[in-house]
């Protein structure tokens, strides 16, 4: 199990002097924080521009194939084919993102781990607040250039499957999310940890997408809502991430009390 310092699980840098901490909003504190909300940015513009676009591409490529284009509103995704590209395409995307950004900010990109992070004390809060902030403002801009880029409605925004309750939906979003946080947790930085959460989102998306859309990061759901306007159970999108980042960090917490006890026996 990786060991974790106040350097967050991957490098975060989220240390500062003892004048510093006193003061967070110092000019070195600003100066020490701006790479990492630039990063946060940028990064997770990249996570969700590429996801969004794949995401699309499979979506109207097999709609227009089978049904036409009026057909978009429908719950396009009904055969495995589609559902590998899609969560292929999160999947991939993530893990490119996390290997350029993770000596950046930390590659979190999502609000689910950040407040996960939050909770183990691997961040700061004045990190998680802008760190959230940064993520949210890409999530927006990732869709708005995807829906400007590419031709026809943006079918990327998050819906419930009509078979699904909202809260079977809010518990699979939570399930889901959870696990994706004890991928970045539990494991130690190294080369192949982008690898190894880029796999964990790719097996979440796999299981989520037909009845929830996937979203696992209220980011990914939040910019495409903004966009194309927002479904009244938008909420499960927020709540359902965050108790699984609750609960990751919960059973992550309990690990690392057993693993001690082990070790002395």
């Amino acid at each position: 199990m990786s060991k974790h310092s106040e350097d967050g699980i991957l490098p975060t840098n989220d240390h500062h002097s003892p004048a510093a901490a006193s003061h967070p909003l110092s000019d070195k504190s600003i100066r020490h924080e701006y790479p990492v909300f630039i990063g946060e940015f940028v990064g997770t513009f990249i996570f969700l521009f590429l996801s969004f676009a794949g995401t699309s591409i499979a979506i109207v490529s097999a709609t227009v194939e089978h049904a036409g284009p009026e057909s978009l509103d429908l719950n396009p995704v009904q055969n495995v084919s589609k559902l590998i590209y899609i969560s292929f395409a999160f999947g991939a995307s993530l893990a490119v993102a996390v290997s350029i950004f993770a000596e950046i900010s930390g590659a979190m990109f999502n609000p689910a781990v950040t407040l996960s992070l939050l909770l183990i004390g691997a961040i700061r809060p004045l990190r998680a607040v802008h760190a959230v902030l940064a993520q949210l403002v890409a999530g927006i801009c990732a869709a708005a250039v995807v829906s400007a880029l590419l031709p026809g409605p943006l079918p990327t925004a998050t819906k419930l499957e009509p078979s699904i309750s909202i809260t079977r939906g809010l518990f699979l979003e939570m399930f889901l999310t959870a696990q994706l946080i004890l991928t970045i947790l539990v494991l130690p930085s190294g080369p192949s940890k982008p690898l190894a959460i880029g796999l964990s989102l790719f097996v979440g998306e796999l299981c989520g997408v037909y009845y929830t859309g996937g979203s696992l990061n209220p980011a990914r759901s939040f910019g495409p809502a903004v966009v194309t306007g927002f479904q009244g159970y938008h909420w499960i999108y927020w709540v359902g991430p965050a108790l699984g980042a609750g609960l990751g960090a919960l059973a992550f917490v309990g690990l690392r009390i057993v693993e001690p006890a082990k070790a002395k026996e």
